[in-house]
């Protein structure tokens, strides 16, 4: 249960090797130590992952997860609230995709499609579900500036982005006097292992940043959070920049 003070005592992490993730459950136990479930694929990132934030103070469980298995979803959820109610969830699974494979491989896009929104859509359904029953509870989605407007650079990862943002938006509306609530964070590049060896962009951050916002978020009841900041400005610009002149952007 979170505390009055915002303190959280358990801690699901879907896609629970993502730096984002990871950051975010150091930044909770540096307040205090606490149940964390690490929910990925069985890897050695993920053996890693545990190890690490056993040392750091988490009473740590390891549960199976893949977007790629449409059971998943409801055994993982299943699986994490079997020891215990979950306080906040992090949905922070996600794969960027090559850009350019994407405009002509089909069956990459769709499987894009699937690990992006389809899997997030199953896990956020079966969050709300759980949450629900035993009343309160946040559910914390990983979202994209990329969603907010879809460029044509990277239009098939922003459109899953565009979706999966929507829907997390439209359930945290849904959710409302129920105890459970939604917080979607949109950051924009990140500095992480899903984007090495590629140029930062204007107004970069790091997973440690977008933790900060996040345990901030929670804590102060947000519905929605941008990181930096700036971000909400700059893409109310670009939300709006008339569509001739926004594709010869050079982006």
């Amino acid at each position: 249960m979170i505390d009055a003070l915002g303190s959280v005592g358990s801690l699901l992490l879907v896609g629970g090797t993502s730096d984002i993730a990871v950051a975010t459950a150091r930044r909770y136990l540096d307040e205090r130590p606490l149940r964390v479930v690490v929910a990925a694929r069985d890897t050695p990132r993920r053996s890693a992952v545990a190890e690490e934030l056993r040392k750091a103070g988490g009473r740590v469980e390891v549960l199976d997860f893949d977007a790629d298995d449409p059971g998943s979803p409801a055994r993982m959820v299943a699986g994490a609230a079997a020891s215990g109610d979950i306080d906040v969830a992090v949905v922070a699974f996600g794969q960027l995709g090559d850009a350019d494979q994407l405009r002509t491989d089909a069956a990459a896009a769709a499987h894009l499609a699937q690990v992006n929104y389809v899997a997030a859509v199953s896990v956020g359904t079966e969050l709300a579900g759980r949450m629900r029953t035993q009343g309160h509870g946040v559910i914390v989605a990983l979202s994209s500036v990329a969603g907010e407007r879809v460029r044509r650079s990277n239009y098939v990862y922003g459109s899953t982005k565009a979706g999966m943002d929507g829907f997390y938006s439209g359930l945290g509306d849904s959710l409302v006097g129920t105890g459970v609530s939604v917080l979607v964070v949109r950051p924009g590049f990140v500095r992480s292992k899903m984007t090495e060896g590629m140029p930062d962009a204007p107004l970069s951050t790091t997973p440690e940043a977008v933790a900060e916002a996040i345990v901030a978020g929670v804590r102060s009841g947000r519905h929605t959070v941008w990181v930096p900041g700036a971000m909400r400005w700059v893409m109310s610009g670009l939300r709006h920049t008339p569509r001739a002149i926004f594709r010869r952007l050079p982006f």
